[in-house]
């Protein structure tokens, strides 16, 4: 409907046909469109009701809404500015909105890297997000189209974007704004509170309390009880038990400034919020917790569908009636959502490091949950003595009979000791998460798994309520992180049962990789070498069985490719290759480029290791890197590989064609152009032909040790499998077409620089960079389209054909 226009001018039109009433001249941040409530006093506070994503051509808009996110999300735009009630996206024909709050989870997500280019759609991050944000808009059907919907939208925004009668009405709260609003109050009113802030983080409580004391209340009384905290017109009352513990001499604290900022900072809030939101508020406390915090208690909940699959599995291991026939602790309860759905609650114990946890648990037994109030108690199980467990609970641990018919089901934390940020230098170990009395008592035996809050679990339960039962979800560190080869030497235990899901299923995780679900029998003394579990997709799908190893007994890829490595600057280097992990997730690290200089775990390329460089890096990218490969590790080979010269050809025409080889002629002189001059019509020489010529076998072998036995001395040419020869023809083509294209728009000079070209420079020269210097995903020269299509399907076809050579020469365990 409005084609053929510039961006700038179809956002004055989208703003004047259906957001006249309102003001969208506000700019905020790098938001391309913000739609808010006019006010006549010029600096109030700016109450948005759209922020959007504009492209002036036809878009995907669920990835315009992702990208608006992420640019939401890099500035932390909502921790300066009230949030609005919809984002959105719109192009030339269609627009988009979402609710804020069905996406605003995203913003607190643990460990999430949000520093990635928003416009960048190749992220994982983007990805991530896309998710979520196509499930949303699918379910609401919130993308109208500006010509046939034209009335709908108007009813739509008629209906949503209600603005106050005046600039002076207070801003509603609602589950939208609520977190918002506390990272304000944080700055306002915490520092005039006057208590003893690492006293009541000591207690069990946290600053959000006061803040919900503050946010539930009508003239300055609370309204909601059985909060940690009230609020008292001008003081605030702290839960009776905390005096009584010793930890305050008082239930009672007032403010330092006579309670002045407190009364300027809610003169601008209505208070309190519609009841209807009241519940939503305090049941999502989870948000409010500081990220350290949050960590170190691993406020990460088990999905519902989850919870039900793993106690059809612990039925089907421990028989139909195992909730009357054993015993039930889960030692990591958070709010006991691991625990909805069982039946006999006098075999049920819960505890759980946060008292404000404890109480929410006994709030819910008084709403019906099968729970008994004495079973549920606060107990940081990291630290404290079995001596403060109940007593009909000490009287099982230490039973040895009764021991056996004890389940230890759990969904433990799964923070680690350092944020994974190895980028950062400086980076400093997390508070609270390895320091533990856990961590130095079993230090020595677990060794560096001791990282991981869930293997301090594990390895308590295992050594200090031996021959029980466990059953708990965790990573499968447990068993393939090489990390973990000492604890799996001290965890000697049988497997019974067990499932993987992908990761992301699970409230705040985030990343591709599977959890497990896994049920073992405590004190076998055999130690397992792999473990066989079912796998579901995220709607509960069984999608097969898969086997993980654990690698106690195996050398590395990486322990492999060192014996071709090579640190020496030399004329003869004609590329470089990073050594990083061996498993699939490091892949994505696993690329060729130029000579320039690289850390130790680089190694440089020459004609001597280029063969098993080719392998090292066909073997990483031959086969696709999924949530469920995570954690496989790449292997040292069996030998047999080394006589199939075939399997070596085809991995050298992977590495050349693949775009993970990064060479380019601006980094340095091109040894990679895989074609004469004559065979791609090239007008000047290129500067290197050594990728044709060791092609040929005219290339001379120095043997210095690293040079492979088929290398020696060969003097004939490489013989290409018919896939091989397929990707070359593919890729003719396209050095071909490259060739003609840049006679016609360059001058000669230029020519004889472009003439060196790479395939990676070819698919920049065609496909351009953005604003932000990253290569475009497409092009719009449709003829290089189909031949780039048609290389990568022939690699594609060339990388079936290696993968089996990949499990056959035990690169990988099959």
């Amino acid at each position: 409907m409005y084609a053929e226009i510039r961006e700038e001018e179809l956002k004055n039109k989208i703003a004047e046909a259906y957001f006249s009433e309102f003001d969208c001249t506000k700019i905020i941040g790098n938001i391309d469109f913000c739609v808010s409530i006019p006010h006549r006093e010029l600096f109030a506070e700016t109450q948005s009701l759209l922020w959007a994503e504009a492209k002036k051509e036809s878009a995907d808009l669920y990835k315009s809404v992702v990208q608006l996110i992420l640019t939401i999300g890099k500035a932390r735009t909502f921790d300066k500015i009230l949030p609005p009630a919809f984002l959105g996206a719109f192009d030339a024909e269609k627009i988009a909105f979402i609710p804020y709050n069905t996406i605003q989870e995203i913003f607190y997500l643990n460990d999430f890297n949000w520093n990635v280019t928003p416009s960048n759609y190749e992220s994982k991050e983007f990805g991530l997000v896309l998710e979520k944000v196509r499930q949303n808009i699918n379910e609401n059907s919130l993308i109208f189209y500006f010509g046939k919907d034209a009335s709908e939208i108007h009813q739509f925004i008629k209906n949503n974007f209600i603005s106050g009668k005046n600039s002076f009405s207070k801003i509603q709260i609602d589950k939208n704004n609520f977190i918002i609003i506390y990272n304000k109050w944080l700055q306002t009113v915490k520092p005039t509170i006057a208590v003893d802030w690492e006293m009541i983080k000591k207690s069990g409580m946290i600053d959000a309390d006061f803040y919900l004391a503050d946010l539930l209340s009508l003239e300055n009384e609370t309204l909601k009880e059985k909060l940690f905290v009230l609020l008292k017109t001008n003081y605030y009352e702290l839960d009776r038990k905390l005096a009584e513990s010793g930890l305050f001499t008082s239930s009672k604290t007032s403010f330092l400034d006579k309670q002045k900022a407190h009364q300027q900072f809610w003169n601008k809030y209505q208070r309190p919020p519609k009841e209807e939101y009241w519940d939503y508020i305090v049941n999502r406390r989870d948000l409010l917790v500081p990220q350290d915090v949050r960590e170190r208690k691993g406020s990460f909940y088990t999905p519902q569908i989850w919870v039900e699959l793993s106690q059809k599995y612990l039925a089907d291991v421990l028989g139909e009636n195992w909730q009357d026939e054993y015993y039930i602790w889960d030692c990591a309860a958070g709010t006991g959502n691991l625990l909805a759905g069982l039946t006999n609650k006098y075999h049920i114990f819960a505890s759980t490091l946060d008292r404000q946890d404890v109480d929410v648990m006994k709030d819910r037994i008084q709403n019906g949950a099968n729970l008994l109030e004495d079973h549920v108690f606060q107990f940081d199980f990291l630290n404290d003595s079995f001596e403060k467990l109940p007593k009909n609970l000490q009287d099982i641990i230490n039973n040895s009979e009764k021991r056996k018919k004890l389940v230890m089901y759990i969904n433990p934390p799964y923070a680690e000791t350092a944020k994974n940020d190895t980028k950062n230098k400086e980076r400093i170990n997390k508070r609270g998460v390895s320091f533990t009395k856990v961590q130095l008592q079993y230090g020595e035996l677990i060794g560096i798994a001791t990282k991981e809050l869930f293997a301090q679990f594990l390895a308590r339960i295992y050594n200090e309520i031996p021959n029980s039962n466990l059953a708990h979800f965790s990573t499968l560190k447990v068993i393939q992180g090489p990390n973990f080869f000492k604890f799996r030497s001290f965890f000697k235990s049988k497997f019974m049962k067990g499932f993987v899901v992908p990761a992301n299923t699970f409230d705040n995780v985030n990343g591709q990789f599977p959890i497990g679900f896994m049920i073992w029998e405590l004190g076998d003394e055999k130690k397992f070498s792999h473990i066989i579990c079912d796998v579901y997709d995220k709607q509960k799908q069984k999608i097969g069985q898969k086997k993980f190893y654990a690698y106690d007994k195996d050398l590395f890829i990486t322990d492999w490719y060192r014996q071709y490595h090579t640190r020496e600057v030399s004329e003869s280097n004609i590329g470089a290759i990073g050594l990083y992990g061996s498993d699939f997730q490091h892949n994505n690290f696993i690329r060729i480029t130029g000579c320039n200089e690289h850390p130790n775990r680089w190694t440089f390329i020459v004609k001597n290791n280029l063969i098993a460089t080719s392998i090292y890096l066909a073997l990483r990218h031959c086969i696709e890197h999924t949530w469920l490969n995570n954690q496989d590790q790449f292997l040292y080979p069996n030998k047999k590989w080394e006589k199939d010269k075939k399997f070596q050809n085809d991995c050298l025409t992977f590495a050349l064609f693949h775009e993970r080889n990064k060479i380019s002629y601006k980094e340095g002189t091109n040894h990679w152009i895989p074609f004469t001059e004559q065979e791609v019509n090239a007008r000047a020489k290129f500067e290197s032909n050594f990728m044709t010529q060791f092609i040929k076998g005219k290339l001379k072998q120095e043997d210095n040790g690293t040079l492979l036995a088929t290398e020696k001395q060969r003097t004939t040419p490489l013989e290409f499998s018919p896939e091989a020869q397929a990707v070359f023809e593919a890729g003719k083509k396209l050095w071909i077409y490259y060739h003609q294209t840049i006679y016609h728009i360059n001058t000669l000079g230029e020519q004889r620089s472009f003439v060196n070209a790479s395939l990676y420079d070819i698919r920049e020269y065609f496909q351009g960079r953005n604003e932000n210097g990253k290569m475009k995903n497409k092009s719009e020269d449709e003829k290089y389209l189909e031949l780039i299509a048609d290389l990568r399907d022939a690699l594609k076809l060339l990388a079936q054909k290696i993968e089996p050579k990949v499990y056959e020469y035990e690169f990988l365990k099959g």
